[in-house]
Protein backbone atom coordinates (compact mmCIF):
# COMPACT_ATOMS: atom_id res chain seq x y z
CA UNK A 1 0.00 0.00 0.00
CA UNK A 2 1.29 3.68 -0.18
CA UNK A 3 0.82 4.85 3.30
CA UNK A 4 1.74 8.21 5.07
CA UNK A 5 3.32 8.42 8.63
CA UNK A 6 1.75 11.93 9.93
CA UNK A 7 3.35 12.67 13.30
CA UNK A 8 5.37 15.94 15.31
CA UNK A 9 8.62 15.69 15.90
CA UNK A 10 10.31 17.09 19.37
CA UNK A 11 12.75 19.79 18.58
CA UNK A 12 16.29 19.22 17.96
CA UNK A 13 18.12 20.78 21.27
CA UNK A 14 16.02 21.22 24.69
CA UNK A 15 17.07 23.50 27.29
CA UNK A 16 17.54 23.10 30.94
CA UNK A 17 15.60 26.00 32.09
CA UNK A 18 12.92 25.52 34.79
CA UNK A 19 13.34 24.58 38.03
CA UNK A 20 11.95 21.12 39.33
CA UNK A 21 9.01 20.96 41.30
CA UNK A 22 11.04 19.65 44.58
CA UNK A 23 11.52 16.05 45.47
CA UNK A 24 10.21 15.83 49.01
CA UNK A 25 13.25 15.36 51.81
CA UNK A 26 15.85 15.68 49.14
CA UNK A 27 18.93 17.32 49.48
CA UNK A 28 18.36 18.13 45.57
CA UNK A 29 15.50 20.72 46.14
CA UNK A 30 16.19 24.33 44.55
CA UNK A 31 19.18 22.95 42.08
CA UNK A 32 17.65 20.25 40.15
CA UNK A 33 16.69 21.39 36.59
CA UNK A 34 13.87 19.55 34.08
CA UNK A 35 13.57 19.65 30.63
CA UNK A 36 10.97 21.94 29.05
CA UNK A 37 7.87 19.64 29.22
CA UNK A 38 6.28 21.48 26.26
CA UNK A 39 6.72 18.72 23.92
CA UNK A 40 7.31 15.28 25.83
CA UNK A 41 4.20 13.97 23.94
CA UNK A 42 6.14 14.31 20.76
CA UNK A 43 8.48 11.98 18.88
CA UNK A 44 12.46 12.16 18.66
CA UNK A 45 13.79 11.16 14.85
CA UNK A 46 14.96 8.03 15.99
CA UNK A 47 11.56 6.79 16.46
CA UNK A 48 10.13 8.98 13.85
CA UNK A 49 12.64 6.93 11.32
CA UNK A 50 11.78 3.64 13.05
CA UNK A 51 8.13 3.72 12.48
CA UNK A 52 9.26 4.33 8.87
CA UNK A 53 11.91 2.11 8.01
CA UNK A 54 9.57 -1.17 10.14
CA UNK A 55 6.56 0.44 7.80
CA UNK A 56 8.52 0.50 4.48
CA UNK A 57 9.25 -3.02 5.09
CA UNK A 58 6.27 -4.00 3.65
CA UNK A 59 5.10 -0.38 2.21
CA UNK A 60 5.18 3.08 0.35
CA UNK A 61 5.61 5.40 2.91
CA UNK A 62 5.86 8.96 2.68
CA UNK A 63 6.33 11.32 6.02
CA UNK A 64 4.14 14.22 6.96
CA UNK A 65 4.66 16.48 9.81
CA UNK A 66 1.38 17.37 11.77
CA UNK A 67 1.39 21.24 11.09
CA UNK A 68 -0.23 23.84 9.32
CA UNK A 69 0.41 22.51 5.92
CA UNK A 70 -0.58 18.54 6.38
CA UNK A 71 -4.15 19.15 5.15
CA UNK A 72 -2.86 20.12 1.50
CA UNK A 73 -0.16 17.32 1.95
CA UNK A 74 -2.31 14.76 2.91
CA UNK A 75 -5.12 15.63 -0.11
CA UNK A 76 -2.15 15.99 -2.39
CA UNK A 77 -0.82 12.48 -2.13
CA UNK A 78 -4.52 11.33 -0.87
CA UNK A 79 -2.21 7.54 0.84
CA UNK A 80 -4.31 4.20 1.19
CA UNK A 81 -3.71 4.88 4.60
CA UNK A 82 -1.95 6.92 7.16
CA UNK A 83 -0.56 5.62 10.52
CA UNK A 84 -0.70 8.15 12.77
CA UNK A 85 1.28 8.72 15.68
CA UNK A 86 0.71 12.94 15.76
CA UNK A 87 0.10 14.21 19.24
CA UNK A 88 -1.37 17.95 17.98
CA UNK A 89 -0.09 21.11 19.59
CA UNK A 90 -3.11 23.26 20.27
CA UNK A 91 -6.29 22.88 22.97
CA UNK A 92 -7.95 19.44 23.94
CA UNK A 93 -8.57 18.28 20.48
CA UNK A 94 -4.77 18.05 19.37
CA UNK A 95 -4.70 14.64 19.51
CA UNK A 96 -8.30 14.56 17.10
CA UNK A 97 -7.11 16.98 14.64
CA UNK A 98 -4.99 15.05 12.22
CA UNK A 99 -7.69 12.10 12.49
CA UNK A 100 -10.29 14.90 11.90
CA UNK A 101 -8.49 15.81 8.57
CA UNK A 102 -8.29 12.34 7.23
CA UNK A 103 -12.04 11.64 8.10
CA UNK A 104 -12.78 14.64 5.65
CA UNK A 105 -10.55 13.65 3.22
CA UNK A 106 -12.17 10.09 3.33
CA UNK A 107 -8.64 8.48 3.85
CA UNK A 108 -8.02 5.44 6.23
CA UNK A 109 -6.26 6.20 9.06
CA UNK A 110 -4.69 3.33 12.05
CA UNK A 111 -6.01 4.42 15.69
CA UNK A 112 -8.75 6.12 17.46
CA UNK A 113 -11.17 8.62 16.11
CA UNK A 114 -11.25 12.22 17.12
CA UNK A 115 -13.98 11.56 19.47
CA UNK A 116 -12.22 8.57 21.75
CA UNK A 117 -8.80 10.52 20.97
CA UNK A 118 -10.57 13.81 23.01
CA UNK A 119 -11.70 12.18 25.51
CA UNK A 120 -9.02 9.54 26.65
CA UNK A 121 -6.95 13.28 26.35
CA UNK A 122 -9.76 14.94 28.60
CA UNK A 123 -8.93 12.69 32.09
CA UNK A 124 -11.84 13.55 33.88
CA UNK A 125 -14.64 13.04 30.79
CA UNK A 126 -12.74 9.85 30.83
CA UNK A 127 -13.34 8.75 34.71
CA UNK A 128 -16.98 10.08 34.45
CA UNK A 129 -17.31 7.15 31.20
CA UNK A 130 -15.51 4.73 33.23
CA UNK A 131 -17.64 5.41 36.54
CA UNK A 132 -20.73 5.56 34.71
CA UNK A 133 -20.15 2.07 33.27
CA UNK A 134 -18.95 0.82 36.20
CA UNK A 135 -15.37 0.23 35.61
CA UNK A 136 -13.13 0.62 38.74
CA UNK A 137 -11.35 3.95 38.88
CA UNK A 138 -9.91 6.02 41.48
CA UNK A 139 -12.41 8.96 43.04
CA UNK A 140 -12.17 12.58 41.81
CA UNK A 141 -13.02 15.86 41.22
CA UNK A 142 -11.42 18.19 38.33
CA UNK A 143 -11.20 22.16 39.47
CA UNK A 144 -11.28 25.18 37.17
CA UNK A 145 -10.40 27.66 40.30
CA UNK A 146 -8.46 27.49 43.47
CA UNK A 147 -11.53 27.77 45.55
CA UNK A 148 -12.95 24.37 44.50
CA UNK A 149 -10.93 22.72 46.95
CA UNK A 150 -11.66 24.18 50.06
CA UNK A 151 -14.32 21.61 51.27
CA UNK A 152 -12.80 18.79 49.18
CA UNK A 153 -14.22 15.47 50.25
CA UNK A 154 -11.69 12.82 48.68
CA UNK A 155 -9.32 11.46 51.35
CA UNK A 156 -5.70 12.18 51.48
CA UNK A 157 -3.04 11.31 50.56
CA UNK A 158 -4.21 12.52 46.81
CA UNK A 159 -2.53 12.95 43.39
CA UNK A 160 -3.00 16.59 41.46
CA UNK A 161 -2.05 16.65 37.52
CA UNK A 162 -3.33 18.55 34.58
CA UNK A 163 -6.37 17.08 33.22
CA UNK A 164 -5.36 17.16 29.97
CA UNK A 165 -1.75 16.46 29.42
CA UNK A 166 0.29 13.14 28.54
CA UNK A 167 3.85 11.86 29.11
CA UNK A 168 3.84 12.55 32.77
CA UNK A 169 3.82 16.43 31.79
CA UNK A 170 2.56 18.31 34.64
CA UNK A 171 3.23 15.60 37.48
CA UNK A 172 6.29 15.91 39.52
CA UNK A 173 6.99 14.41 42.99
CA UNK A 174 5.23 17.27 44.79
CA UNK A 175 1.90 15.98 43.01
CA UNK A 176 1.60 13.42 45.74
CA UNK A 177 -0.25 15.88 48.30
CA UNK A 178 -0.83 14.84 51.74
CA UNK A 179 -2.83 18.28 53.21
CA UNK A 180 -4.60 21.29 52.08
CA UNK A 181 -1.56 23.48 51.80
CA UNK A 182 0.01 21.38 49.92
CA UNK A 183 -2.89 20.43 47.51
CA UNK A 184 -3.38 24.50 47.16
CA UNK A 185 0.01 24.50 46.35
CA UNK A 186 0.15 22.27 43.56
CA UNK A 187 -3.57 23.33 42.22
CA UNK A 188 -2.11 26.98 41.99
CA UNK A 189 1.13 25.61 39.90
CA UNK A 190 -1.48 23.54 36.88
CA UNK A 191 -4.15 26.05 36.88
CA UNK A 192 -1.29 28.82 36.13
CA UNK A 193 1.40 27.38 34.16
CA UNK A 194 -0.45 24.76 32.47
CA UNK A 195 -4.12 27.13 32.00
CA UNK A 196 -6.37 24.06 32.41
CA UNK A 197 -8.42 22.24 34.83
CA UNK A 198 -6.65 19.77 37.33
CA UNK A 199 -7.77 16.50 38.05
CA UNK A 200 -7.47 15.95 41.85
CA UNK A 201 -8.14 11.49 42.76
CA UNK A 202 -7.19 9.37 45.65
CA UNK A 203 -4.33 7.83 45.80
CA UNK A 204 -4.39 4.01 45.62
CA UNK A 205 -1.52 1.93 47.68
CA UNK A 206 -1.27 -1.14 45.52
CA UNK A 207 0.74 -2.18 42.74
CA UNK A 208 1.03 -0.61 39.74
CA UNK A 209 0.51 -2.05 36.04
CA UNK A 210 0.14 -1.34 32.18
CA UNK A 211 -0.96 -3.27 29.70
CA UNK A 212 -0.71 -3.16 25.68
CA UNK A 213 -3.54 -3.89 23.47
CA UNK A 214 -3.81 -4.91 19.82
CA UNK A 215 -6.70 -5.11 17.56
CA UNK A 216 -10.53 -4.54 17.42
CA UNK A 217 -13.58 -6.02 18.97
CA UNK A 218 -12.90 -9.84 19.53
CA UNK A 219 -9.65 -10.08 18.18
CA UNK A 220 -8.23 -7.52 20.64
CA UNK A 221 -5.19 -8.92 22.12
CA UNK A 222 -3.90 -8.08 25.23
CA UNK A 223 -0.04 -8.95 25.31
CA UNK A 224 1.87 -9.34 27.82
CA UNK A 225 1.22 -7.14 31.19
CA UNK A 226 3.81 -4.75 31.87
CA UNK A 227 4.18 -3.82 35.78
CA UNK A 228 5.84 -0.82 37.31
CA UNK A 229 8.28 -1.14 39.73
CA UNK A 230 9.81 1.32 42.42
CA UNK A 231 12.31 -0.16 44.48
CA UNK A 232 15.17 1.01 42.33
CA UNK A 233 13.92 4.62 43.05
CA UNK A 234 16.18 7.07 45.29
CA UNK A 235 15.02 6.86 48.98
CA UNK A 236 11.96 8.91 49.75
CA UNK A 237 10.93 9.59 46.17
CA UNK A 238 7.26 9.06 45.85
CA UNK A 239 6.18 5.86 44.08
CA UNK A 240 4.60 7.41 41.04
CA UNK A 241 5.67 7.31 37.14
CA UNK A 242 6.10 11.12 37.43
CA UNK A 243 7.94 13.43 34.88
CA UNK A 244 11.16 13.29 36.58
CA UNK A 245 11.09 9.37 36.69
CA UNK A 246 10.28 8.75 33.02
CA UNK A 247 12.73 11.35 31.69
CA UNK A 248 15.26 12.24 33.94
CA UNK A 249 15.76 9.67 36.72
CA UNK A 250 15.20 6.99 34.24
CA UNK A 251 17.62 7.75 30.98
CA UNK A 252 18.88 5.62 28.40
CA UNK A 253 22.52 5.97 29.87
CA UNK A 254 21.46 5.34 32.99
CA UNK A 255 18.04 3.03 33.40
CA UNK A 256 16.28 2.41 36.25
CA UNK A 257 15.13 -1.14 36.97
CA UNK A 258 11.87 -0.05 37.24
CA UNK A 259 9.78 -2.87 34.43
CA UNK A 260 8.97 -6.17 34.54
CA UNK A 261 7.41 -7.88 31.59
CA UNK A 262 5.24 -10.02 31.85
CA UNK A 263 4.38 -9.10 35.56
CA UNK A 264 4.66 -11.57 37.96
CA UNK A 265 1.31 -12.02 38.86
CA UNK A 266 -1.63 -14.75 39.64
CA UNK A 267 -4.00 -16.08 37.21
CA UNK A 268 -6.52 -14.03 38.94
CA UNK A 269 -5.31 -11.01 38.95
CA UNK A 270 -3.39 -11.48 35.16
CA UNK A 271 -7.53 -12.34 34.45
CA UNK A 272 -8.81 -9.30 36.24
CA UNK A 273 -6.72 -6.46 34.61
CA UNK A 274 -7.46 -8.16 31.77
CA UNK A 275 -11.05 -7.76 31.70
CA UNK A 276 -10.58 -4.60 33.05
CA UNK A 277 -8.57 -3.16 29.90
CA UNK A 278 -11.01 -4.92 27.28
CA UNK A 279 -13.84 -3.62 29.29
CA UNK A 280 -12.11 -0.28 29.09
CA UNK A 281 -11.14 -0.27 25.17
CA UNK A 282 -14.59 -1.30 24.56
CA UNK A 283 -16.59 1.43 26.28
CA UNK A 284 -14.26 4.31 25.16
CA UNK A 285 -14.32 2.98 21.50
CA UNK A 286 -10.59 2.27 21.12
CA UNK A 287 -9.18 1.77 17.94
CA UNK A 288 -6.38 -0.93 16.75
CA UNK A 289 -4.31 -0.03 19.81
CA UNK A 290 -4.46 1.73 23.05
CA UNK A 291 -2.28 0.85 26.28
CA UNK A 292 -4.13 1.58 29.55
CA UNK A 293 -2.35 2.12 33.16
CA UNK A 294 -3.71 -0.24 36.09
CA UNK A 295 -3.24 0.55 40.28
CA UNK A 296 -4.56 -1.48 42.61
CA UNK A 297 -6.75 -0.24 45.50
CA UNK A 298 -6.53 -1.50 48.67
CA UNK A 299 -8.69 -3.73 48.44
CA UNK A 300 -6.46 -5.44 45.31
CA UNK A 301 -9.39 -4.14 42.95
CA UNK A 302 -7.76 -3.03 39.64
CA UNK A 303 -8.45 0.43 38.92
CA UNK A 304 -8.14 2.49 35.57
CA UNK A 305 -5.63 5.35 36.22
CA UNK A 306 -5.33 6.77 32.55
CA UNK A 307 -5.96 5.42 29.30
CA UNK A 308 -3.39 6.37 26.05
CA UNK A 309 -4.80 5.50 22.71
CA UNK A 310 -1.75 7.01 20.96
CA UNK A 311 0.91 4.85 23.32
CA UNK A 312 4.89 5.59 23.36
CA UNK A 313 6.69 3.65 21.12
CA UNK A 314 10.95 4.12 21.76
CA UNK A 315 12.32 1.82 19.22
CA UNK A 316 15.49 1.40 21.35
CA UNK A 317 15.35 -1.92 23.96
CA UNK A 318 17.60 -0.25 26.26
CA UNK A 319 14.92 3.16 26.68
CA UNK A 320 11.85 1.78 28.95
CA UNK A 321 8.97 2.25 26.58
CA UNK A 322 6.01 -0.48 27.86
CA UNK A 323 4.29 -0.78 24.59
CA UNK A 324 7.37 -2.01 22.46
CA UNK A 325 8.84 -3.91 25.64
CA UNK A 326 5.12 -5.83 25.92
CA UNK A 327 5.46 -6.61 22.42
CA UNK A 328 8.62 -7.93 22.57
CA UNK A 329 7.78 -10.31 25.28
CA UNK A 330 5.12 -11.45 23.40
CA UNK A 331 7.59 -12.36 20.38
CA UNK A 332 6.91 -9.01 17.94
CA UNK A 333 9.66 -7.04 16.92
CA UNK A 334 9.44 -3.45 16.53
CA UNK A 335 8.64 -3.57 12.85
CA UNK A 336 6.11 -6.78 13.18
CA UNK A 337 4.56 -4.85 16.28
CA UNK A 338 3.74 -2.06 14.17
CA UNK A 339 2.73 -3.56 10.98
CA UNK A 340 0.34 -5.49 13.24
CA UNK A 341 -1.03 -2.59 14.11
CA UNK A 342 -1.61 -1.00 10.51
CA UNK A 343 -3.07 -4.28 9.78
CA UNK A 344 -5.83 -4.12 12.29
CA UNK A 345 -6.44 -0.73 10.65
CA UNK A 346 -6.21 -1.98 7.01
CA UNK A 347 -8.64 -4.88 7.76
CA UNK A 348 -10.91 -2.53 10.28
CA UNK A 349 -11.63 -0.10 6.37
CA UNK A 350 -11.85 -3.80 4.84
CA UNK A 351 -8.71 -2.78 2.59
CA UNK A 352 -7.26 -5.48 2.86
Amino acid sequence: MNAALTFNVKPESETFIEPLSPLRNSSQVNTQQKTIDTFAEWDTWETINAVKDALSLYHSVALIEADENAFDKLRELKPDIVFNVAEGFYGLSREAQIPAILEMLNIPYTGSDPLTLSICLDKGRTKEILSYNKIPTPSFITVNDINEIKNIALRFPLIIKPNAEGSSKGIFSSSFVNNIEELTREAERILNEYHQSALIEEFLPGREFTVAMIGNGNETEVLPIVEILYQDFPENFIPIYSYEAKWILDSKENPLDVFSCPASIDKNLEDQIKETCLRTFSVLRCRDWSRIDIRLDAEGIPNVIEVNPLPGILPDPLDNSCFPKAARTAGMSYSEMLNKVLFSAAKRYNII
